[in-house]
């Protein structure tokens, strides 16, 4: 096994995020509730934005080891 496993998915971690935002717009939970789920939320907010900065400079890194693609001329006018 991989430990890709182990760790929920950036999309698991987003639907619970989602959740998360219509819990608390709903505006009609107990406030320790209430802080429980901001708190969790903003763990979630700082673990997907560090998850898109590596998939950011995964990206950068394929695009830099890859040879740039020819330009194709376009359409000739005239």
């Amino acid at each position: 096994m991989t430990e890709q496993h182990s760790q929920p998915s950036f999309e698991a971690q987003f639907a619970r995020l989602e959740e998360i935002v219509a819990l608390l717009d709903r505006g009609t939970l107990p406030l320790e509730q209430l802080l429980e789920l901001y708190e969790e939320a903003m763990q979630l907010i700082a673990w997907c934005r560090q998850y898109l900065e590596k998939a950011e400079l995964r990206i950068i890194e394929i695009r830099g080891s890859s040879p740039p693609a020819e330009e194709s001329p376009g359409p000739e006018t005239g």
